[in-house]
């Protein structure tokens, strides 16, 4: 058991096909096939189950993929901070859907241009779900939001989770209406029933959950019916589906800027919510470093949670 047996199999886990995880690593399909097989043997335990249409994996592979997986990471770490001073080898870096939209770009590409021997691996996923990804070594960092406005302050709740973390950018969050839905003054007098948005674990869609459910304080719902939420995979589909009307969604005013010709729709202040890097508690490497100054220009100097976590405050609605 090496590290270039551990990233063999983590490959295949993620391909789900020796076929697929060859063409990936470089390697020709029977050498894969033998280092699996002989790692299944040295751990005396099944790790795929094979059949026609691929490999899953088996309880106990799923087991040894999260060691597999801590083990790939410690290792990578290990490289990158016995060069101090450069920034090298792999990030691995989570966002949001809409932070990876409107305000990665330009920091990235600045990233790739100073440090070209960092490789930048990017993947978009809720806050929950890049939370997790964190803690489980899937990912090296992520920029995501903390529901605070659903529950306690969860910023305070990072270092029990293992995790640190500075605020990168603060988002204004507004709540997008059909074209004909009638002038609100307060989101009591939204009339939509449908909310629009990501699936389970995006901490936006819990704002809006809580702002059209819940007033503060009354315990009486905003809206007379439970909520019904439509699932979608894009900003861009959220906006066709509040546009087509009958339904009402949430999203950073930042991203509606970018929309070349933004439809007719009308927009309700919800909330002002922090943008955060996390990654876990001691893990430093130069690359994490470069990425943290890289976006640090997004909104002035960073500021780190233990200085403090400013929480969503509520706009008016007009």
């Amino acid at each position: 058991m090496d590290l270039a047996t551990l990233e063999i199999f983590r490959t295949v886990a993620d391909e789900g096909s020796v076929t697929r995880a060859a063409r990936r690593l470089g390697r020709v399909q029977s050498n894969v096939t033998t280092r699996v097989q002989q790692l299944e043997e040295e751990l005396g335990a099944p790790l795929f189950a094979r059949d026609g249409k691929g490999m899953a994996l088996t309880p106990a592979g799923e087991r040894f993929l999260d060691y597999a997986q801590r083990l790939l990471a410690l290792a990578q770490e290990a490289r990158q901070v016995m060069h101090p001073d450069t920034p090298q080898g792999s990030l691995r870096v989570g966002s949001m859907e809409s932070t990876a939209a409107s305000r990665l770009p330009g920091p990235l590409a600045a990233y790739r241009r100073r440090w070209p021997q960092v490789t930048l691996r990017l993947r978009t996923a809720p806050s929950r779900q890049l939370m997790q990804a964190v803690q489980d070594r899937e990912l090296d960092c992520a920029l995501l939001a903390l529901p605070q406005a659903a529950g306690p302050d969860v910023a305070t709740q990072l270092p029990a989770l293992g995790l640190d973390g500075v605020v990168v950018c603060r988002e204004s969050l507004v709540l997008l209406l059909p074209p004909e839905h009638p002038p609100v003054a307060s989101l009591a007098e939204v009339q939509v029933r449908t909310l629009v948005a990501f699936e389970s674990g995006c901490s936006y869609r819990i704002l809006a959950e809580d702002g059209l459910a819940a007033p503060a304080g009354t315990g009486v719902p905003r809206l007379p019916v439970a909520l019904d939420i439509h699932e979608v995979g894009s900003y861009h589909a959220m906006v066709a589906c509040v546009a087509a009307g009958g339904c009402a969604g949430v999203l950073p005013r930042s991203l509606l800027a970018l929309l070349r010709e933004p439809p007719d729709l009308r927009e309700v202040p919800l909330a002002e919510v922090d943008t955060l890097l996390v990654w876990r508690a001691g893990y430093a490497t130069p690359a994490l470093s470069a990425l943290r100054e890289a976006l640090s220009d997004l909104a002035g100097p960073a500021k780190h949670l233990s200085q403090a976590v400013a929480k969503p405050r509520r706009g008016r609605a007009g």
